[in-house]
């Protein structure tokens, strides 16, 4: 079985971590986004993994390379040299996703973090009998997204609208697909939106069915769905793996710290943390709602809440650092400074507070 895995982009909206690394290989919960996906494909079977490739496309390749030698898993990349829609890089992989077989394939969103139950949606897609599965998920606000109208009781969509100014539904698209290769015929090599030209066709003659995603369901392309998807992701593991998380007197709620990193005494960690590889947390040290991520020091009695600190940061002693600060890769916060929101672009040192939110 095979999986493709939509990866275009610039990932504007989650710099400044993405002026350092494309998105897909930024860490959530201690390990790039994209690995979330590829483990998960594996464990139901999938055996190779198909990407196109734009954006800092070396150092996508060469990590890659090492995911398929550790995974053991076949990672095929195809260089996208322009940006051609959700489509286009699918008529684009034809030739390594329709093999004669007639197996399905998934399609996924690089944004997107969830339970990822591809094998409920296996299941799924046999007993329609249909030619694509769509999983769907409920919000409270569909006015942001693609709404995906459907029957009930079959699951069998109707059609597809994108961002309704009036209410016609509250289930959105995911950015997961099962797809019958007979779909990528329909598909020209061209600049394509999927959503708007090939489903609509799909749902007209009546192939399409959408699969209610169980669990939750987040797209982390930004930094404050980051942080809530941080959370939900971390929820879901206390309900799964609790094993995976970790306790202890300083640990509040759920936390995960990488067996590599060292926290000092009298620190308060939680809830919602994430503390990667080799990080140092020094002692009496206050996170919250935080990810700190691979090489970062946190000095002595600092205090974060609701922010991202980037690769190799450091934040200085009785540092105060909220409402979604965002740190790129090796920032340097100097002891006592407050930040307010502040985007800090990478390799910079920040001598001064910063009060208002923007980008520095």
């Amino acid at each position: 079985m095979k999986a493709f895995i939509l990866v275009g982009g610039f990932g504007t909206r989650l710099r400044p971590l993405t002026l350092s690394l494309p998105k897909p290989l930024v860490d959530f919960a201690n390990k790039p986004i994209i690995i979330h996906q590829i483990e998960a494909l594996k464990a139901v079977g999938v055996d190779e993994v198909v990407l196109t490739v734009n954006y800092q496309a070396e150092v996508m390749l060469n990590f890659l390379k090492g995911v398929e030698a550790n995974l053991k898993i076949k990672i095929t990349c195809l260089r996208e040299t322009e940006s051609i829609g959700m489509a286009g890089p699918l008529a684009l992989a034809r030739d390594k996703l329709v093999d004669g077989s007639g197996e399905p394939f998934f399609v996924l969103s690089s944004d997107v973090i969830s339970e990822y139950p591809f094998k409920e949606m296996i299941e799924f897609h046999k007993a329609h009998g249909g030619e694509a599965s769509i999983m769907v998920t409920k919000v409270d606000e569909p006015s942001k997204y693609g709404v995906v109208v459907m029957e009930e009781t079959t699951g069998k969509v109707e059609k597809f609208v994108e961002k309704p100014k009036l209410y016609v539904g509250n289930k959105i698209n995911a950015g997961i697909y099962l797809l019958n290769p007979s779909v990528v015929d329909k598909i020209e090599l061209r600049p394509t939106s999927i959503e708007k030209e090939t489903f609509p066709k799909i749902a007209a003659a009546q192939g399409f069915y959408a699969m209610v995603l169980p669990g939750f369901w987040m797209d982390i392309g930004q930094p404050r769905d980051y942080i809530t998807g941080l959370r939900l992701y971390l929820d879901s593991l206390r309900k799964k793996c609790p094993a995976k998380l970790t306790t202890g007197a300083d640990i509040v709620g759920n936390v995960l710290v990488d067996e590599t990193a060292k926290i000092g005494e009298g620190c308060l960690i939680g809830p919602d943390v994430a503390i990667g590889p080799g990080c140092i947390v020094e002692s009496g040290v206050r996170l919250s709602r935080c990810t700190v991520m691979r090489g970062a020091r946190i000095k002595k009695h600092a205090c974060i809440s609701s922010s991202i600190i980037g690769w190799h940061s450091t934040v200085g002693q009785w540092a105060r650092i909220e409402n979604m600060t965002i740190l790129g890769e090796d920032v340097h916060v100097r002891d006592e400074i407050y930040s307010n929101g502040g985007v800090v672009l990478p390799h910079k040192e920040i001598k001064s507070n910063i009060l208002m939110p923007g980008i520095y």
